[in-house]
């Protein structure tokens, strides 16, 4: 039989949820971290999730998504873009490397979990959680264990990755990947907000992937990129958005949530990520000494975590913005045509097993 939904969570348990993780996110912000509105709100939701008491709308995480993807498709100006461009051949190969680096630590995944060789493989790959769910279930692998090792990475990248970058981000900026921005104005903001939400809207019907946050970073980078955008994203916004993120992270992380396998498949999931985290960090390094691209900025572009959560770290730390969303939408649509082929001649070559 089926298992029976959760009971609806009272009331009162969404305000907690809010009131806890924008004390907690306004908390880490405050103290200088990296990305903190948004480690912070996921921290308070996982804490009280474990109690049962914590509670999201469903409409926060594309509303999220959809803010973000306004925010950093903003920063791509002409001369941006330009820039972006002629770093290409350089995001082509990080992100075919990304994909073979989940590859070369699937083994890992295997030994710890005793799982098959398909399933280790989807649950390595930094291709972020849906994708990949996604990708195992049609390969015929695990998909419970998949969702739970993805899931796991990602809190662990969030967690790990921008303080680490923050101590060597001082003097890592690029003016060529730096963007000046249109003047804040209301007017504009609402124009800006209302093609964001038709934007991913339309997205979602053609079935574009992750097109709460891909749809309104398009639109975002169109208009910058012909000089047409009304307003900026103000920094307020995009911390919101960085709460709702992360209270939606910190729900994926209650007992509920990870009791998709046994406890051996959660310390697999947590020693893939470190294993694949050092991996791709020193791959970025050495690929953007190679380019002649800032190195750090390459690394968190290369980054086993989300499109979303790396780009903001990165605009936190005022590190290319545009390389580094650039790096991630590669990936993620390198993902999508090369996973499944890839793992198919893993296979043949009996390199899965």
């Amino acid at each position: 039989m089926p298992e029976p939904p959760p009971p609806a969570p009272p009331p009162d348990a969404y305000l907690r949820t809010l009131l806890l993780a924008v004390l907690a996110g306004g908390l880490l912000d405050a103290l200088g971290l990296p990305l903190g509105w948004m480690v912070g709100a996921m921290l308070a939701t996982a804490y009280l999730g474990w109690r049962d008491a914590a509670a999201v709308p469903r409409a926060v995480h594309p509303v999220g998504l959809m803010v973000l993807g306004l925010g950093l498709g903003q920063t791509f100006t002409p001369p941006v873009l330009g820039a972006v461009a002629g770093a290409l051949p350089a995001i082509l190969m990080g992100g075919t490397a990304s994909i073979l680096a989940g590859l070369a630590v699937a083994p890992l995944y295997r030994r710890i979990a005793g799982s098959d060789g398909r399933t280790a493989y989807y649950a390595s790959v930094p291709g972020g959680i849906v994708t990949m769910s996604v990708l195992a279930e049609r390969a015929g692998a695990v998909v419970s264990a998949v969702t739970v090792a993805q899931t796991l990475r990602m809190a662990c990248v969030v967690l790990v990755f921008p303080p680490v970058v923050a101590i060597f981000a001082e003097g890592a900026r690029d003016a060529a990947f730096s963007a000046a921005l249109p003047p804040f104005a209301w007017g504009g903001l609402l124009l800006v907000l209302a093609g964001g939400a038709a934007a991913a809207a339309l997205g979602m019907r053609v079935g574009l992937a992750n097109a709460a946050m891909l749809a309104p970073c398009l639109l975002a980078m169109g208009l910058s990129g012909t000089g047409t955008l009304p307003s900026s994203v103000p920094r307020w916004l995009v911390d919101a958005a960085q709460v709702a993120m992360g209270a939606s992270l910190g729900l994926r992380l209650t007992p509920r949530a990870l009791a998709g396998g046994p406890r051996r498949q959660a310390v697999a999931g947590l020693a893939t990520a470190l294993a694949i985290s050092v991996l791709l960090g020193l791959l970025g390094l050495a690929l953007g000494g190679l380019a002649g691209l800032p190195p750090i900025a390459v690394m968190l572009g290369m980054a086993p975590g989300g499109m979303p959560e790396m780009a903001v770290t990165a605009k936190a730390l005022d590190l290319a913005v545009p390389l580094v969303l650039g790096f991630h939408l590669v990936r993620m649509v390198l993902c999508n045509l090369l996973v499944g082929p890839i793992g198919q001649l893993a296979g043949r070559l009996r390199l899965m097993r």
